[in-house]
């Protein structure tokens, strides 16, 4: 009997991408390159693992709102993260400002990441791995459409628990969404078109990429425990001690948020977004609340302040 071996398929040079991606540019490994050639080693402890940090600013009319800030929570994390960044801070704000500027996009949103990176010898010691930097601008996005910013929008709260501030400090911005994930199923599943989740006490913690805050008696709250001190978060302070309002960050419940004259919720993709509806409950009769409107017409105010924004430069 005559034995037929098996024909193996060749290995391909490189490997060739037929999806879409947005308009945009990427930083990796000192090239600037257009977004669909950039691209991570299937190795990298970041994508085996999660195991990265990152930030996000976005830009709005040819500025960057709060860089400074976003710097801060990144270098942050990568030192918590005992990583090690290839460049300065003013080398990677650089970088952010060529990716905006060869992208000639005026509103984007900027990333920056740090990985793990892999090991040469795929060892299984992070202490052997060699970190990687990157970054990118894309066209600006937001949470909420324009749509939906304007008559809120409809959040349901899912009964997924965030990972606990014991596990992973909170503090350092990460990829460890599944839980955030879950929780966007759950409201897709209730009709809803985002979600809240809850902390280890059943409290009202975060959404996918957004604090939330509430409104009740002139005075504001947001969650304190286990979530991430957001920027948009911490902007929202710096406003209401501007304009004399009170804000505080204290446990909320589900009764409180549901029971609260406005909602709303911050993230730096999308500003500051009302939100109407909470499960099957409308807040403010359905309709977007002044104190809310006075904050997000604040906040694209501030924008265009030099104290508050810093100016890309384009060629």
């Amino acid at each position: 009997m005559i034995q037929i071996l098996p024909v193996l398929p060749t290995i391909d040079e490189h490997h060739v991408d037929r999806r879409r991606y947005p308009d945009g540019v990427a930083f990796m490994d000192g090239q600037y390159l257009p977004m669909s050639q950039a691209k991570i080693s299937v190795l990298d402890w970041g994508f085996l693992h999660s195991d990265a940090t990152y930030d996000t600013v976005h830009v709005w009319n040819g500025r960057f709102f709060r860089l400074d800030l976003h710097l801060d929570r990144f270098f942050g994390g990568v030192e918590r993260l005992r990583m090690k960044l290839p460049y300065d801070r003013k080398k990677i704000t650089s970088i952010l400002n060529d990716c905006v500027a060869l992208s000639d996009h005026r509103s984007a949103y900027v990333e920056m990441i740090c990985t793990r990176g892999s090991s040469p010898t795929f060892s299984r010691d992070p202490r052997q791995a060699e970190n990687r930097f990157m970054a990118f601008a894309v066209p600006f996005g937001s949470v909420a459409n324009k749509e939906q910013l304007e008559r809120g929008l409809h959040v349901a709260i899912s009964d997924t628990v965030r990972i606990p501030p014991k596990s992973i400090d909170p503090a350092i911005k990460n990829y460890h969404w599944l839980d955030l994930v879950k929780g966007l199923f759950d409201a897709y599943d209730a009709g809803a078109e985002t979600a809240l989740i809850v902390d280890t006490n059943g409290y009202i913690a975060e959404g996918p990429g957004f604090n939330v805050f509430v409104v009740k008696d002139g005075s504001l709250r947001t969650p304190a425990f286990g979530v991430l001190p957001g920027i948009t978060r911490r902007t929202v302070f710096d406003l209401c001690a501007e304009i004399g309002l009170s804000a505080t960050a204290a446990d909320i419940s589900r009764a409180e948020i549901k029971g609260a004259e406005e909602v709303f919720i911050t993230s730096t993709a999308g500003g500051i977004m009302p939100v109407t509806r909470v499960d099957d409950t409308e807040i403010a009769n359905g309709h977007v609340g002044s104190v809310t409107r006075r904050l997000m017409d604040l906040y694209w105010h501030k924008h265009d302040e030099p104290a508050w924004s810093t100016a890309v430069i384009y060629p």
